[in-house]
């Protein structure tokens, strides 16, 4: 399936970043090596690769890249998005990243997941259909549900539904979390364990099967490129599960920072997560990311074929990435040394 224009929305972000260079035919500058086996050639080439973003100063990085262009769209700017969805023409592709994984309380969920998870969605369905675009890729997550345990699953859920109640050609994916060289889930752990003596963690136990960024945005070349993968949902996952707990750990190894892991038991760690949420700035968890972790973040079968990856392992991946937050923190004392 050959496409002349892809509109990427919420393409500034991690996986954005990673997608977007994919589709440029371009490796990304933060990638670390991929193994053997994994696809590493674009199997479509766009003449137009759009990246919408609510600041286009976010993604000033990606105009390096060769095709590409960067729009502003706001999460309820319907004309935007109509002359965005428009200008790819009948055979354009739409790729709808956005997210959030904080918000408000509220039930069934706060504002913030609501105008991410369910309303953009709808809003991208009904531009589709006044512009006569009927390709479109949603990403989703891993235990996505209407009648889920957290905001976040189930405002994820009801903006699948919205999907796939369309008549649109389209494909869901739920990836479990993801990693790679500039993530905001190992390295944030790396980083906890360069400073405290001690990690308390809560859900230590809850299971996870983590994808490398570059997995997750090879597979959505490839399900831009085949009919096959059209109204099909798909599972995302790398080759292994791990807990919450292993994950730490390692991050810590790997970093040069190992430190003691305290498990929290639940009724701590809620009041852990809402002391939390009202401390300035993106909070390290909320009670949602608790209700979230009750659910095992794995796979329910092995990663479907169509998607024609092999997975990295994490340790191959960050093992490297993580020991050179040490070696790049020896240097910057090192030249402070010289300077003094």
């Amino acid at each position: 399936m050959q496409t002349s224009a892809v509109l990427v929305i919420g393409g500034a972000g991690f996986i954005g970043t990673h997608l977007v260079s994919r589709l440029a035919g371009v490796a990304c500058a933060s990638s670390a090596p991929l193994e053997p086996g994994t696809l590493t050639s674009p199997p479509i080439a766009p003449e137009r690769i759009v990246v919408a973003t609510r600041d286009v100063e976010h993604a000033q990085h990606l105009l390096l890249l060769p095709r590409v262009e960067v729009v502003e769209l706001g999460l309820d700017d319907d004309a935007a998005l109509d002359a965005a969805i428009g200008g790819l023409g009948v055979d354009g592709i739409v790729i709808n990243l956005a997210g959030v994984l904080h918000g408000e309380r509220a039930d069934p969920y706060g504002p913030a997941f609501a105008a991410a998870h369910v309303q953009l969605p709808e809003r991208i369905l009904a531009s589709c259909g006044r512009t006569g675009v009927r390709r479109l890729l949603h990403t989703s997550a891993l235990g996505a549900d209407s009648a889920g345990p957290s905001m976040y699953l189930r405002s994820k859920g009801d903006g699948e539904l919205a999907v796939r109640d369309s008549d649109l050609d389209w494909t869901i994916f739920r990836p479990s979390v993801v990693f790679g060289p500039d993530d905001h889930f190992l390295n944030m752990f790396a980083q906890m364990q360069e400073v405290v003596p001690l990690v308390p963690l809560a859900c230590a136990q809850a299971r996870f099967q983590p994808i490398y960024v570059q997995d997750l945005a090879q597979a959505m070349v490839n399900a831009v490129a085949s009919k096959a993968t059209i109204r099909r949902i798909f599972e995302l996952g790398g080759p292994q599960v791990y807990t919450l707990e292993e994950l730490v750990r390692f991050a810590g190894r790997a970093s040069g920072h190992p430190r003691p892991v305290l498990a929290l038991p639940d009724a701590l760690a809620r009041v852990e997560a809402a002391m939390l949420e009202h401390m300035p700035g993106q909070p390290l968890v909320t009670r949602d990311n608790l209700d979230s972790m009750r659910l095992d973040n794995v796979l329910s079968a092995p990663m479907a074929a169509e998607l024609g990856i092999h997975p990295a392992s994490l340790e191959s991946v960050m093992t490297e990435v993580l020991a050179g937050r040490t070696r790049d923190a020896e240097l910057q004392g090192w030249r402070g040394s010289v300077h003094r």
